[in-house]
């Protein structure tokens, strides 16, 4: 751990930082190129919290608030909503840098170092969620953000240091780190915590522990002292549950059992139970424990994280590297127990190198994109028109319907019930069962001019029989005060409302007949003062 090593590697992970930072800042603009309805859904809680509200207080999110501080935060500095996307990265990987380095120096050897460093980056500065699709989105981001904290905690609780303890910085980074993850997304929090705080206790890392808790409660008091009330955590949790006994989105993607078996994740998963075989043969009892205890929070997180991306290969692949034993160990079949650890993180790395290289190439695949094949979300909002998608997905409108209904050529061969979470009579009146599947943009633009030019919502609020809500980004209502602005539940902020609107073809149909069908139930009165071939506008009595 020389200090000569520790300059060279500081020197690197700034060159990384600053290159990714200059070719994502470079465009000018931000230009995505999918998920426009997570990225009108991020826009609505960054110009809500840049304009003073709070999450979990002011409107309904299981997202934490650090996922949107950074970006509103440069919002309120005047800058607009797509470079502001853009250089919260740059904010957070500039924060995160030292902690990163100081991970990478007093755990890793240089090479290895510069590699979870400047992976670590790559996760905080990437333009797509991972995969491999060759695409540009900011979606999700908290999740980039959330491994890389991970990545911090695991890696210092885990490995033993290469040089002089030092239990303070040690314990700060981890208590940091932890704090974040409950701030940012607190699913990690919750898988990670357990197997960090036995692998500290393990190592009767005792001072280490201590100063991550009053870390952690540092940074309590100050979110709490910002928010202005103690309130504020139960509201989170409040959010929290709501979402948990939600039905709209249970799982974002592959169920529980197909993330420990399916083709796509279970090789990783057998190399990473081997690892744990290996480590334990190799003398590694602690960390061979914590690696087995660590494996149900990789499997959660990466179940329950939209696109179902193992982003924890790459790291266990690059701590086994440093836990391979310094001596010729041999299991009792005569095994190289150190050579078996290198080839289980070969194997790993080779499993985790797809969406690693997708996410470090993204902002260069940023840069290179045609702008004038773009059109701005927000057209006409002045400094926030810097915020682009292609322009085909604007001008075209497509939906969704079915083709088997009464009459039909298919209607004698299927089940009429296989439809009924769509169906949905309300006021009396059978809804059409249509689905808005492309030109998102243009949908929610068409339908807020037409209510701005009724005259009906100047200074008036909607609750929206929908998963989104985002008309007030285009001038129709104002934000709904204690509303959601991607629906999970209930009625969040209907006793608020002035209006509610009910799309005739909605984003999700779902959603929908769950929405009115909770309007019946709670017996609100509501005058229909508005019909047009896209939305039924209903004024609460």
């Amino acid at each position: 751990m020389g200090r000569s090593n520790g300059v060279a590697l500081g020197a690197f992970l700034v060159a990384v930082a600053v290159a990714l930072s200059a070719v994502t800042l470079a465009k000018g603009g931000f230009y995505i190129a999918k998920h426009e309805g997570d990225t009108l859904h991020l826009m609505q809680m960054v110009l809500r919290m840049a304009a003073g509200d709070w999450p979990h207080l002011d409107f309904q999110t299981p997202i934490g608030v650090l996922a949107v501080a950074p970006i509103a935060l440069i919002v309120k500095l005047g800058w607009g909503i797509g470079q502001a996307l853009l250089m919260s990265q740059v904010l957070v990987a500039a924060v995160l840098l030292p902690a990163i380095w100081w991970v990478s120096h007093s755990r890793f050897t240089p090479g290895w170092g510069a590699l979870f460093g400047g992976f670590s980056l790559v996760l905080i500065l990437a333009l797509v969620h991972g995969e491999t699709e060759s695409s540009v989105s900011f979606s999700m981001h908290y999740n980039r953000w959330a491994w890389a904290l991970a990545y911090l905690a695991i890696a210092l609780a885990v490995l033993p240091a290469r040089g002089p303890e030092r239990p303070v910085a040690d314990g700060l980074v981890i208590g940091l780190a932890l704090a974040g993850l409950v701030l940012l997304k607190v699913t990690y929090a919750v898988a990670f915590l357990p197997a960090v705080l036995i692998a500290l206790i393990a190592a009767r890392a005792w001072r280490v522990i201590g100063v991550a808790v009053l870390a952690g409660m540092a940074v309590a008091a100050v979110v709490t002292l910002m928010a202005g009330t103690p309130m504020f955590w139960l509201a989170y949790l409040r959010d929290l549950a709501t979402v948990a006994g939600s039905d709209v989105r249970a799982q974002p993607g592959l169920a529980l059992p197909a993330i420990l078996s399916a083709p796509a994740y279970l090789g990783g998963n057998l190399v990473a139970l081997a690892a744990v075989i290996l480590l334990r043969q190799a003398g590694r009892m602690r960390e061979g424990l914590v690696l087995l205890l660590l494996l149900p929070g990789f499997a959660y997180v990466t179940y329950q994280n939209f696109g179902n991306d193992p982003q924890w290969i790459g790291l266990v692949g690059l701590m086994l590297i440093m836990l391979e034993p310094g001596r010729e160990i041999r299991n009792a079949m005569g095994w190289n127990v150190g050579k078996g650890i290198g080839l289980a993180a070969v194997a790993l790395f080779a499993f985790a190198a797809p969406s690693a290289l997708n996410l470090a190439y993204s902002p260069f695949r940023h840069l290179a994109v045609a702008a004038e094949d773009y059109s701005a979300i927000l057209p006409g909002s002045g400094v926030h028109e810097d915020l682009f998608t292609p322009t085909r997905r604007v001008e075209r409108v497509d939906g969704k319907v079915p083709l088997d209904g009464p009459g039909s050529p298919f209607a004698a061969y299927v089940d009429p019930t296989a439809r009924e979470d769509l169906m949905v009579t309300f006021q009396g009146e059978e809804l059409p069962i249509c689905a808005i599947d492309l030109g998102m943009v243009t949908w929610f633009r068409a339908i807020s001019d037409d209510l701005k030019a009724s005259g009906l919502t100047e200074g008036k609020s909607a609750f929206v029989a929908d998963i989104l809500s985002s008309f007030w980004l285009y001038g129709a209502f104002e934000p709904l005060k204690h509303g959601a602005p991607w629906y999970y539940g209930g009625l969040p902020g209907f006793e608020n409302a002035d209006f509610l609107l009910v799309p005739l073809c909605a984003m999700s149909p779902p959603v929908r007949a769950q929405v009115l069908e909770a309007v019946e139930d709670a017996g609100a009165t509501l005058n229909e003062v508005r019909r047009t071939e896209t939305y039924i506008l209903f004024a609460k009595g």
